[in-house]
């Protein structure tokens, strides 16, 4: 039996809940055999590609604790993510800033996710969706999942795999490109980042149709009278 929470001033609150294999299942008696789940990470940010990932899921081999990136710990991402890398057909994909310059974020994450189910190893049947909305270009039937990755455990740990790998390219980044804190932030429009962005100019990883970067480029770029 299920209890409910209190919270501190005595209010009852639903118990918070994880991701299942429920939509997969649902997909199976439908009479689709391989379910990939996908999902992007890094639309806020003002530097750095958007990633997504796709997953095929063995369920024989579930990786135990998969949940929501958000909801999870460093250590416990960097765990899962080696795990599924090991038991299941997946494929990461960055799509860089000069194509979401080009094309928009929103294009942008959607061609993400194409191109990671397209480089799976073998084509999905189905493929479930983080979002509201299915990219135009993904050819295979699909279901988008609002917060999917809360509720599918294929899109959970697609969540997993594209934040893992987004994080560590920025890890790289940061050293490249000192002074921005992407090791922090993640190329995310933090204080330490628009302050260095001020200082230290944009660099070729950020994003020139964001605003913040594109008004420090306008105004380098405006002449003096």
């Amino acid at each position: 039996m299920r209890h409910r929470q209190e919270t501190a001033h005595g209010r009852a609150r639903a118990p918070r809940s994880f991701p299942t294999y429920a939509h997969e299942l649902d997909a199976r008696r439908g009479g689709f055999g391989r379910i990939a789940g996908v999902d992007e990470v890094g639309r806020g940010p003002l530097a750095g590609p958007v990633t997504a990932a796709a997953v095929v899921l063995d369920p024989a081999r579930l990786p135990v604790g998969l949940n929501d990136s958000k909801m999870l710990g460093p250590a416990q991402r960097d765990r899962l993510a080696a795990e599924i890398r090991e038991s299941c057909d997946c494929c990461v994909v960055h799509v860089p800033p000069a194509e979401i310059d080009a094309i928009n974020i929103y294009h942008a994450a959607h061609l993400a996710m194409c191109r990671a189910v397209a480089g799976l190893r073998h084509r999905p049947e189905m493929v479930l969706v983080d979002g509201n909305a299915l990219p135009r270009a993904l050819n295979h039937p699909a279901r988008a999942i609002v917060k999917g990755d809360a509720q599918s455990l294929s899109i959970a740990a697609a969540s997993i795999l594209a934040k893992t790998a987004r994080d560590a390219l920025m890890v790289d980044l940061a050293q490249q490109f000192p002074g921005y804190g992407w090791e922090r932030n993640a190329g995310y429009p933090t204080p330490d980042h628009k302050r260095a962005l001020i200082e230290l100019g944009p660099t070729p990883h950020h994003r020139r149709s964001f605003r913040p970067v594109h008004n420090i480029l306008c105004k380098d770029t405006t002449p003096i009278a």
